[in-house]
């Protein structure tokens, strides 16, 4: 019998092995092997498939070494996904596997999957013998507990965790070794579950309004004809609302639903209110959950009771779903959706939706400010369209007040990060018992360091990237590799020891607010403050709970949160948005704004945001003011099809690495040239990217521009070649190459 097996290896996309005839009953697609590679490293492996007829040279094929599970932990729908995701996204199945299955799975991980225990009581013979009863007629406490042991462990057929007989006995531990001692009692330790059920009441699922019922009717008509549908819904119009519906009525057929996030902080509130309706069926499923944990959950999804509901972040599309029905993707425009590094470099969105018709499930993509490119599909008819334009209980959109910062700062008005105008609204919020958001999209205290004489700014000796300071650790930031930098006493080329902090991030923001308004409770919520499992779900509880008055955060506070009593948003550098290298720069700006004003007004009561610009007239702001989307969708087709962009065209971003920059430089000048010699003008570059160099590896972009009609496997062969022909040369052997299919 000879197999393919899948390694976690970036190289080939599966391997040919032996299986000595020992073994042969153990083997089916799916489960995983042991096996020896190259001269001295072992791995885990999956079986992709059983060959049918023998390799056609059976010389050096290796045998496995062993079979490590009973039963596959991997079925065949996820095997034929994962190949899709190697095609589509330019990278080896090894690649997909290792970020696919989890790590406590495979035996050479270094978290491999062990079992929860815990210390059970028991009876120690059944029944107790009236001699138990006798030897407790002296002992009141050990009586006592042993009649609560009796109690408490009729539900559980006569066992009971230790630490609950304790707790629910108000015994001590001393009280309970004297019965064991007696022989009437006995632990014994049991493999339980991480995943227990919490026994929550379930309610009724909420009536939906007019408005809702409509786009819930709309959407379920719409999937007779198409397999994805988009939800346009204005902020706060109560698209949650509609989800728990199709859910329910998904739950009704018997099939599973995929419910994907872009964010990890969005998951604690979201879970709560699906628990409320589904309960015990909600799995949730992250990275920051723990490994065991993970496994858990995919043995769950493999077991004959497996998870009908499944809510998670983008590495959800991974699991072993048998029959999935329904997949919403809320808030589709986010970026959080794109895997960036390392391979796969896949957009969940994307990926989900060849999962779904793969298990011919229905798509839902829901979004206050859509991706071009699903507006697009959705305009030309490739997708359903289904529009809430109201508001739940008619709530007015927030009204946006733009603030010349400009002029301001002309006429020495503006002596803080804040406007006067920001400062009032903000204390007319917090007497009225009301909540404030402030939003400044970059962390840290102050973006660089720089000498005022001679302009020299402190870098990363590691990366081409400014360093950022962090006051609370009083010390210079990397925000790429992560290193840590002292602070300088003067300037290393001019010796001015006057250095000047120049820009500023949600740590200075902090620091501010406090100093103005210093009895008031306030939050940050950035990825500093964000590291830990819980923290973002404790500054979302202490927020919702009242706990907090002011929340100020980067991007993390704009997607979905439902504050009720937020009735205040300020945007303090709305420029920045719209100033990075990028064609997408102005639609994530546009979204950014839509979306963090979108959290003010609840409740019928109309929300107001300040939004700070030094360009009050730019046509983006005037129409972030307008709630136009439209016109935003509008003014970016135009450019896009001008200048060949998503969606008319499809990016490929290949950056080619090396630790030496003229080796560099050569080998991507001659990659760009051959495949120009394919490919035409549809290659540009080489150039140098925005940041050129990351933890001492120079890097140089090459950028595909190809129409999205053209064939996915014959680009594939042709970049295969070219990268062959490339290595041909010794002194490039060792450049790497990477493709970002769809870069965002």
């Amino acid at each position: 019998m000879y197999i393919e097996v899948i390694l976690p290896v970036p190289l080939a996309d599966s391997y040919t092995y032996f299986v000595p005839p020992e073994m042969e009953a153990q083997i089916v697609p799916g489960v995983l092997v042991w096996v020896e590679f190259g001269k001295n490293k072992r791995y885990s492996g999956v079986v992709s498939y059983i060959r049918q007829i023998p390799p056609e040279s059976i010389i050096g094929i290796k045998p496995i070494l062993a079979v490590e599970t009973e039963k596959a932990v991997v079925i065949r729908p996820q095997i034929r996904f994962w190949e899709w995701i190697s095609q589509y996204y330019l990278c080896k199945l090894g690649e997909v596997f290792a970020a696919a299955l989890p790590s406590g799975l495979r035996s050479d991980s270094s978290v491999s999957y062990t079992s929860k225990k815990e210390t059970f009581v028991r009876f120690a013979s059944y029944p107790p013998t009236k001699a138990a009863f006798q030897l407790l007629n002296r002992a009141a406490k050990q009586e006592e507990l042993f009649l609560a042991f009796i109690q408490y462990s009729q539900a559980a057929k006569g066992e009971i965790p230790k630490k609950e007989l304790l707790a629910k006995s108000h015994a001590n531990i001393n009280t309970l070794n004297g019965l064991i001692e007696k022989g009437i009692l006995e632990t014994f330790e049991k493999e339980i579950s991480r995943l227990r059920p919490r026994n929550s009441e379930i309610q009724k699922l909420n009536v939906l309004n007019p408005q809702q019922q409509q786009a819930f009717n709309e959407i379920t008509g719409s999937f007779r004809e198409k397999d994805v549908c988009l939800l346009y819904g204005v902020t706060s119009a109560g698209k949650t609302e509609i989800y728990t519906h199709l859910i329910q009525k998904t739950l009704e057929q018997n099939r599973q639903v995929l419910f994907l996030l872009p964010e990890i902080a969005l998951t604690a509130q979201i879970t709560t209110r699906l628990r409320k309706f589904f309960g015990d069926q909600l799995g949730v499923y992250h990275s920051k959950i723990n490994d065991n944990e993970r496994v858990e959950i995919w043995n769950k999804l493999l077991g004959d009771s497996p998870y009908p509901i499944i809510l998670g972040v983008r590495s959800s599309i991974f699991l072993p779903f048998r029959d999935l029905g329904l997949v919403i993707v809320d808030e589709e425009h986010e970026p959080g959706y794109k895997q960036q590094d390392p391979a796969p470099r896949y957009h969940a969105r994307n990926a989900a939706i060849v999962l779904a018709k793969m298990h011919g499930a229905k798509v839902v993509l829901g979004s206050a400010t859509p991706s071009i490119e699903s507006f697009f599909n959705a305009q030309t008819g490739k997708y359903g369209f289904v529009q809430l334009n109201k508001r739940f209980e008619d709530t007015l959109l927030p009204e946006i007040t733009p603030v010349n910062v400009k002029e301001l700062r002309r006429k020495k008005q503006m002596k803080t990060l804040f406007s006067p105008l920001l400062i009032e609204k903000i204390q007319t919020a917090l007497d009225k018992d009301e909540q404030v958001l402030l939003f400044q999209n970059r962390r840290g205290f102050s973006l660089t360091l720089t000498c005022p004489t001679c302009d020299w700014t402190p870098k990363c000796k590691y990366c081409d990237i400014s360093l950022t300071y962090h006051k609370r650790f009083n010390q210079l930031s990397c925000h790429y590799c992560g290193r840590t930098y002292q602070l300088p006493k003067k300037c290393p080329d001019c010796e001015n020891t006057d250095l000047k902090f120049r820009g500023f991030g949600t740590e200075k923001v902090e620091e501010e607010i406090k100093e103005l308004f210093p009895n008031i409770p306030v939050d940050r919520m950035d990825a500093d403050t964000t590291r830990n499992k819980k923290s973002s779900g404790d500054i979302i509880a202490r927020f919702e709970a009242g706990e907090t008055r002011i929340l100020i955060g980067t991007q993390m506070i704009s997607k979905g949160l439902d504050f009720s009593k937020v009735s205040l948003v300020g945007i303090l550098s709305a420029d920045s948005l719209m100033n990075f290298p990028d064609f997408r720069a102005y639609e994530r700006a546009f979204q950014l704004m839509s979306q963090v004003s979108g959290r003010a007004g609840r409740r019928k009561t109309q929300g107001e945001v300040v939004l700070q610009t030094a360009h009050p007239e730019h046509p983006l702001i005037q129409m972030v003011l307008n709630h136009n989307y439209e016109g935003m969708y509008e003014m970016q087709m135009e450019e896009r099809n001008l200048f060949r962009y998503p969606p008319s065209y499809r990016l490929i971003s290949i950056d080619m690495k090396h630790r030496k920059e003229e080796i560099l430089r050569k080998a991507a000048g001659a990659f760009a040239d051959l495949l120009r010699e394919k490919l035409g003008d549809r290659v540009m570059g080489p150039d140098k990217p925005a940041v050129g160099r990351i933890q001492n590896v120079f890097i140089r972009r090459i950028l595909l521009k190809i129409e999205t009609e053209a064939s996915v496997n014959a680009l594939r062969e042709i970049l295969e070649e070219t990268r062959q022909r490339l290595q041909e040369y010794p002194e490039y052997k060792y450049i790497i190459i990477q493709y970002d299919v769809d870069p965002v």
